[in-house]
């Protein structure tokens, strides 16, 4: 499921429409400025204290709250905000599921190769090499990710799986943390050309350049060499091959260790 059998030799250029996202950001801003400067400041006070209200003694209809403080101009951000303060933000715990693409793949050969080798590199080194699959900014479409992790546990990655929503600041701390020898980003909506480099500039302004960041996803080709002159070592587009993916990966972490 999901994989084209029949597949062109030459795939096509697909055009793909350039957002220029500061210029978006910046208008939003405006926007949202104008909006304060012409609301009401004692009714938006008062509905946003109704809706915290609410909130936190669930004594009233918080959507009728909410609604009203929208009414009175309440932004977005602010509606959350407010009910932030009773309810928190929801964490979800990412976990790595196993044992479901290694025996799917055992007859594989080029699979048992790649697993044979990572097994040779652990017993000479003592370690497997350990990557966080990261999901950055807005981008909540985790099941690629967790299909990568899965996967790489099974080939015999260390696997880390980061939450959702990092900033890419957040990610280089957890990176540090964990102490990994690869980062890699799973991009799925158009945030690449802004996320990546700033990861690679965080990991780099921490004392942390040497690890490594390769990113997949939904990427245009013609961003492939951007993201590799800001920092990015590998770029996997779709339809990428999962053990191809990871002897791309193994290769990189094996070529940091000899550098070291």
């Amino acid at each position: 499921v999901g994989v084209n059998k029949y597949r062109l030799p030459e795939e096509a250029e697909i055009e793909t429409l350039e957002i220029d996202n500061r210029a978006v950001r910046e208008g939003q801003v405006r926007r949202l400025e104008k909006v304060r400067a012409f609301r009401d400041p004692a009714l938006w006070r008062d509905r946003i204290d109704r809706l915290k209200y609410v909130a936190r003694t669930a004594k009233g209809n918080l959507l009728e709250a909410a609604v009203e403080a929208a009414r009175a101009r309440a932004t977005v951000g602010e509606i959350s905000d407010a009910m932030r303060e009773a309810f928190g933000d929801h964490s979800a715990i990412p976990d790595v599921v196993t044992e479901i693409y290694g025996p799917a793949s055992d007859n594989d050969p080029e699979y048992q190769m790649l697993v044979s080798r990572l097994r040779a590199d652990i017993d000479r080194t003592g370690k497997r090499p350990r990557i966080l699959v990261a999901k950055l900014g807005q981008d909540g479409h985790d099941r690629g990710a967790k299909v990568i992790a899965s996967a790489f546990s099974d080939i015999g990655f260390e696997v880390i799986a980061g939450p959702l929503f990092q900033t890419p600041d957040e990610a280089a701390d957890l990176a540090i943390e964990k102490a990994v020898d690869v980062v890699g980003v799973s991009s799925l909506a158009a945030g690449h050309k802004t996320l990546l480099p700033e990861l690679v500039d965080g990991l780099r302004a921490k004392g942390a350049g040497h690890i490594i960041v390769v990113c997949g996803g939904v990427i245009p080709r013609k961003d492939y060499q951007f993201l590799m002159d800001r920092g990015v070592s590998a770029v996997f587009g779709p339809g990428t091959n999962v053990v191809d993916a990871a002897r791309a990966v193994l290769d990189l972490a094996e070529g940091r260790l000899r550098n070291e």
